[in-house]
């Protein structure tokens, strides 16, 4: 395999594993910059990654599966904004929570209602989202040289849900920079006072941040067992939600920043499976552990002070009392 081939095989393999983490990293977006500390994104992930696989794999239909990814989404989102917002809990406690209690009631229904050991049955056909091609990538990549090869390597060939999380992207950053209720989120989550005395309700926007919050959390855990996988394995978030988290902060709250944050992460992912057997000049064949670590490794690096200056909206975490 050449430098160029080896390349785009791995810039693919980059743009799919980042998918889940850039929807869920636009869920923690939105819910931080309102004020929410959503240490929940996790648990909701799997949670809906269970719902979507469970639906798809009883109803035969993919959307079928993803509308139930969403739906068991928002309700956690609803869970975690009672104990956050109307009972004033802690949100990294009701976060945790939230993933202990996904992380049990997946396998344990998964368990009783598939006999399989917790996992879904496998999905295959309408029950799960299968790649699609683009018009002219065939062409492009005997035609147009590099750029024809991207075209159809990299940009074509994935699933709906993959172009769905750049779109997610688009759409978040217009909500937050371009609408009221953009404008609104962003204010609750810097000086909820202020937006009080206006006569805003903080907690209501925070429950619309948290609703959002919820419905890209369902895609993220619907693209992690009806597109990536073919079904629901035990625990196969696997901390996405976390690095998610690391994104956001990595990209500074912002969704253009996360999303190249999101793709960074994905490529850390690829080398894992691409590195395998591949002899480095001078060192040799490395073990695959050290680029499963790799992901983990940065997210220490990154918390640790080295992207700068990150600075959270300043009323982040903290729960709001209203003034009478």
């Amino acid at each position: 395999m050449d430098s160029a081939t080896f390349i785009l095989a791995l810039m693919d393999s980059a743009v799919r594993m980042a998918v889940p983490l850039v929807f869920a990293a636009m869920a923690g977006i939105c819910a931080e910059r309102s004020g929410i500390v959503d240490i929940g994104l996790e648990g909701k992930m799997l949670a809906a990654a269970f719902a979507g696989a469970a639906m798809s794999a009883v109803s035969g239909s993919a959307v079928l599966g993803v509308m139930a990814a969403i739906g068991i989404s928002i309700a956690f989102s609803m869970v975690h904004g009672f104990a956050t917002i109307t009972q004033r809990g802690d949100h990294v406690i009701s976060g945790l929570a939230i993933n202990f209690l996904a992380s049990g009631l997946t396998v344990v229904l998964g368990a009783a209602w598939f006999k399989q050991g917790g996992q879904t049955p496998t999905l295959s056909g309408d029950q799960r989202f299968m790649s699609l091609d683009l018009p002219g990538a065939e062409w492009a990549a005997e035609s147009l040289g590099v750029v024809g090869q991207f075209y159809d390597k990299v940009i074509s060939g994935h699933n709906l849900l993959v172009y769905l999380s750049v779109v997610a992207v688009a759409l978040v950053w217009w909500v937050l920079t371009r609408t009221t209720f953009g404008l609104r989120l962003r204010a609750v989550g810097e000086s909820p006072h202020a937006v009080d005395t206006a006569g805003i309700s903080v907690a209501a926007t925070r429950y619309k941040a948290l609703l959002l919050t919820g419905v890209l959390c369902g895609f993220a855990g619907a693209y992690l067992s009806l597109a990536q996988t073919a079904g629901f394995q035990r625990e196969m978030s696997a901390g996405q939600g976390y690095i998610a988290l690391a994104a956001v902060i990595f990209g500074k709250w912002r969704p253009w920043q996360t999303l190249g944050a999101c793709y960074l992460f994905g490529i850390l992912s690829a080398l894992e499976a691409r590195m395998q057997g591949v002899e480095i000049p001078l060192i040799g064949t490395l073990p695959t552990q050290i680029f499963a670590a790799l992901p983990y490794v940065l997210t220490v690096i990154l918390l640790a002070g080295f992207i700068g200056r990150a600075i959270a909206p300043k009323a982040i975490g903290q729960p709001y009392v209203k003034e009478r």
